[in-house]
Formats: structure tokens, sequence, C-alpha cells
């Protein structure tokens, strides 16, 4: 199962896959934060699309701009339960799920008006469960809920976004292997595909499980064109992409973050950054095609990976 963007303007993204890496863009809301917006709410970034939109739409331009192909949605925490209660209907907030992808397609048109000729997708990011929590449980999973609750919580939204028409769905920070499966479920018969891409903490999932358990779901799954890690220390990646490969066959996603700490209670980060384009040799040795970073990797990191590349 492929897509294209409207107009044809780029080669499906599995396609390009099969043919070489792929550079990913980096963190979203700490571009945004570096540009003065404040995102300390339940909502974090997808606030933006509803009160700057425009903002979402320079942040993604900076990660094409810095050599980036594939730009992920600021929808990874808006969620029809989300926006209930800040008092954003189920109506408008369906417009603002499909306004995050056609946000990040303005991003591309651009880019390719100032002369980016390389191909350029987007991926319309959804973030498991906890994410809606907006209470840190992201990073531990067991929610309780059962594997068919967490599937008919997800798939309203993801047919929302697919029916917005982005290049992939971005199954993304997931915590447990139970939630990884529902995902997989949710996804079918969508028409888009899909990369799903655990949280980990060494060679687990970040709610314990070993990782072959956890990507086992989707080796056969056709509408999943990619598995591999992101939000994680930038040392976790080498296994869990070659568990990755090994266990699916299929090409590997990493972005990790920059390995510092996330303190969920006071909301700030700690440590120091231990991400660096030098570690990118070893991922594509691991089996790694989509490579950017997430959470405080900026448009330099991601520039020093599209040169490494």
């Amino acid at each position: 199962m492929t897509s294209s963007p409207p107009g044809g303007a780029s080669p499906a993204l599995a396609e390009a896959l099969a043919a070489g890496p792929v550079v990913l863009d980096g963190g979203l809301s700490n571009r945004l934060e570096s540009a003065g917006y404040d995102l300390g709410d339940e909502l974090w970034s997808a606030r933006l699309l509803a009160e700057r939109p425009e903002a979402i739409t320079e942040a993604h331009l900076a990660y094409y701009e810095a050599g980036a192909s594939v730009a992920i949605t600021s929808s990874y925490q808006a969620t029809f339960e989300g926006f209930g209660r800040h008092g954003i209907g189920r109506a408008r907030a369906a417009r603002l799920l499909v306004l995050s992808v056609e946000l990040a397609r303005e991003a591309a048109r651009r880019a390719r008006a100032a002369g980016a000729a390389r191909p350029l997708w987007v991926a319309a990011s959804a973030g498991p469960y906890g994410a809606m929590l907006a209470d840190g449980s992201e990073y531990r999973g067991r929610y309780g809920l059962s594997a068919g609750e967490l599937e008919r919580f997800h798939r309203p939204r993801l047919e929302v976004l697919a029916a917005a028409a982005p290049d992939v769905l971005a199954l993304e920070t997931v915590p447990d292997a139970e939630e990884g499966a529902a995902l997989v479920r949710a996804v079918r018969g969508l028409g888009v595909p899909a990369w799903l891409s655990y949280t980990v903490e060494g060679g687990r999932t970040r709610a314990g499980q070993p990782l072959e358990e956890a990507f086992a779901p989707a080796a056969d799954a056709d509408e999943i064109i990619a598995v591999g890690v992101n939000c994680c220390a930038p040392e976790d990646v080498p296994y869990a992409a070659r568990t990755a490969a090994r266990v699916t066959g299929k090409p590997v996603v990493v972005y990790p973050n920059s390995g510092e700490s996330w303190d969920p209670r006071t909301h700030t980060w700690t440590g120091r950054s231990r991400f660096g384009a030098d570690q990118v040799g070893a991922w594509l040795d691991a089996g790694a095609r989509l490579i950017g970073g997430c959470c405080r990797v900026g448009p330099e990191d991601i520039a020093a990976i599209a040169g490494a590349l």
C-alpha cells in the first residue's frame, strides 16, 4: 500500500527507502519553543494548530531547509479527547487534525519554491494513548486498557489523518507492545502506509517487554513500511534497530532524542546531549533507513545528519 502527495510531487516513501536512506526532521516542540512559544499545557504543540498555525509551518520549513526530506506533523498530542478537555468539539478537532497535514504540505511547497529539488514527504503523527493523558505515561505504558479499547481510541483519529492524504502515518513514541499491536490493527484498510516506532530503554520497551515481542506484529502487516524507535537515548538505537530489522525484515526508522532526561513533574530536561551525526554510520549498519531526531534535536543536528548521508 502506497500513497503520493497531491500532484505526484514525490515518489512513494516506501519506494524511496528501497533506494537508500531518507532524512527525517528533528524535534518540533523545541523548534517552536526556540521561536518563543510556550508549550507548557496539556495540548503541547497541538495548541498552536488552533492559535498559531503559521508558526508550525515555519518550524517544518526550518527542517526542510536543513536537509530533512520528511516532516512529522504537529498532531502527536492532538486527540478528540484532549481537544475536548479544552472546549474544542469533535468537528473542529477533526479540522485541526487535517490542518496539521496541510501545514506540513505548505512547508514542503515553500521549500520546493525556494529550490529544494529532492523529494519531500509528510508523516502524520499519531502519539500513544499516554500522550493524550499528558502525565508522562507515554514513557511507562500499561494504561490498564484492553487491546480493543486502545484500538478503538486510535482508529477515529487515524481515519481523519489518513483522509488528509499524508504520505505516511507515524505511529510514534509507543511505550508498550500491546499498544503497538493495537495500532497495527488500527491502521488496517486506511489506504495510507505507516511506520511503527517504539520508545525504548535498553533492550526493552518502556513497559518492559522484549523488543522481539514488540516488533513481531508488524512483520506481516502490509500497511507497516518501516519499524523502529524514537524518543530514546541515542545509545539505545543500534540494538533496537538490529532487532527490528531481524524480526520484521523491513526498513528501520530511528529518531532518538538528545539523550537528556525529561522530568514530567517539572517539565524540564536535565543532563547533557549525547546526540551526534557521528553515530549515523552505526545506525545505518544496524539497518536504519529513515534517520532523524526527536526531542531537543534541532535543525543544525538534522543538517549534520543530511551531510553525513
